[in-house]
């Protein structure tokens, strides 16, 4: 079921396909993009005060430079409403867009202290979560037409998890599991805990894991490869096999 937040920013047009649901909801996103704004000191902005008068309003538009894949646009939103409460919006191209250079990707229109002051960060967040969700399609596009799919991994910056994932779905990119606790991943170093007894380490994790859970071992030879098969895990990862390796394995 889609929360509040998902809701509210499918509405605004923020979605461009269905099923690619923001991952914080809105106290989440709030608190996020207020710690953002606190870091950048934005309440003591120099720069904006001296040059721009209090009562100074603009209209501003969001262009992309390069192609590529939005993602981001929610938190940067959010950004500029938090500075200035009566700043409207208007999405042109919503996360998950393919967009060309000089693609306008948004308007918006209020008090410019407010807008200049939250641009920095408003900018952050989309051009971080719009590297990945670019990057991503890069290699979807490169295996279109044969069946493979992208999926991310856990190799993401602290308490970011969750947005750089999204960016991953926003390229067209799988998730892998999440965290520790959402699927059984036997790893080279557990392995080496057991001698390298494959067959050993899925008993045991079968014996603690919740029923249906999948198992996935990690497997650097040929060897390995059919030891896991043999004890039948649910899913094998390839890790730095040769191309050779690893397409007799892949048969």
């Amino acid at each position: 079921m889609r929360n509040e937040r998902e809701n509210e920013l499918r509405a605004h047009g923020f979605f461009w396909e269905e099923g690619l649901h923001f991952p914080l909801t809105k106290k989440e996103t709030t608190t996020l993009v207020a710690s953002a704004l606190q870091e950048d000191d934005t309440k003591h902005d120099i720069t904006t005060a001296a040059t721009v008068m209090s009562n100074r309003r603009a209209g501003c538009r969001l262009v992309s430079r390069q192609s590529g894949v939005i993602s981001g646009l929610p938190l940067a939103c959010e950004a500029f409403e938090q500075l200035d409460h009566a700043v409207t919006m208007r999405i042109e191209h919503a996360d998950g867009s393919r967009i060309k250079p000089q693609t306008p990707v948004m308007f918006l229109s209020g008090h410019a202290r407010g807008i200049l002051s939250a641009e920095r960060v408003a900018l952050n967040f989309v051009q971080r979560l719009s590297g990945i969700a670019t990057m991503t399609a890069r290699y979807v596009d490169a295996v279109a037409g044969t069946g493979a799919h992208i999926l991310d991994t856990r190799k993401t910056t602290p308490l970011y998890r969750r947005l750089e994932k999204y960016a991953v779905r926003c390229g067209g990119g799988l998730n892998h599991r999440m965290d520790l606790a959402a699927s059984v991943l036997i790893k080279d170093n557990h392995i080496a805990t057991v001698d390298g007894d494959i067959a050993l380490a899925v008993k045991r994790a079968r014996g603690l894991a919740p029923a249906g859970m999948k198992i996935e071992v990690e497997c650097e030879t040929l060897d390995q490869v059919r030891a896991a098969l043999d004890v039948g895990v649910d899913v094998i990862m390839f890790d730095n096999m040769s191309l050779a390796d690893l397409r007799e394995g892949v048969k």
